[in-house]
């Protein structure tokens, strides 16, 4: 089975809504906590976005030279290690990615994945001991707890952005829906578990969300342009 275009563990975007969710105009989306385990993806679908360009933490990235290739299929502790990890996006269609417990190629071995089409983040855990990768721009080693000149905008079409890095904390509106469905998420790291979600909700109409500065990193996808209002 080929890694392209699989659906991401627990959930695709536009269907799980998790935690308390922000006020919105004609959200569909509901409430409560899932009962998946930490290490099943939650989310897909991503961005590049900001109006001053690329994202502070991504151009920190920029400067660095690729830690790894976005192709091929890499062992944790030799071929990359264990660390936060970003990729400014697709050189295709579509960006995929695996953290995998063993190299079987089974479904059962799929720790976390997502389908990306713009900037995103993941965490390589130690206990993690395959990392796959298929139409992604080089992937770029970064540190967690960097500062940036954050921007108080971002694209809503789709993106994963680090708090206090790459965006401001605060109370952002978006003027509702590119697609069929607005889909945002907040998140308290990059591991892509639904454990890793601090609150998500699916949009179609104006949405409004407060992204807090104890918040790790904001994921939108299919949205209109995120504008901050307080």
């Amino acid at each position: 089975m080929g890694m392209k275009g699989k659906i991401a563990l627990g959930a695709v975007v536009g269907v799980v809504v998790i935690g308390v969710v922000s006020a919105n105009a004609g959200g569909d989306g509901k409430d409560g906590k899932d009962g998946g385990s930490k290490d099943s993806s939650a989310s897909a679908g991503h961005k590049p976005g900001g109006t001053s360009g690329k994202p502070s933490g991504g151009a920190e990235a920029g400067k660095k030279k690729a830690a790894f290739a976005g192709d091929g299929d890499f062992s944790v502790g030799s071929d990359v290690k264990p660390g936060t990890y970003s990729t400014t996006g697709n050189t295709d269609d579509m960006c995929y990615w695996e953290r995998a417990k063993d190299a079987s190629g089974e479904t059962d071995s799929l720790l976390a994945n997502d389908n990306v089409t713009g900037t995103s983040y993941v965490t390589i855990k130690p206990t993690d001991k395959l990392f796959k990768s298929s139409g992604c721009e080089d992937w770029e080693a970064v540190d967690p707890k960097a500062k940036g000149a954050p921007a108080s905008s971002m694209s809503g079409k789709g993106g994963m952005f680090k708090v206090g890095a790459d965006i401001a904390p605060g109370t952002y509106r978006s003027t509702g829906n590119a697609d069929d469905s607005c889909y945002w998420e907040r998140t308290k790291d990059a591991e892509h578990g639904l454990d890793s979600i601090i609150a998500n909700n699916n949009v179609t109409g104006t949405a409004v969300v407060t992204i807090r500065a104890t918040d790790a990193y904001f994921k939108t996808s299919g949205c209109g342009d995120w504008k901050k209002t307080a």
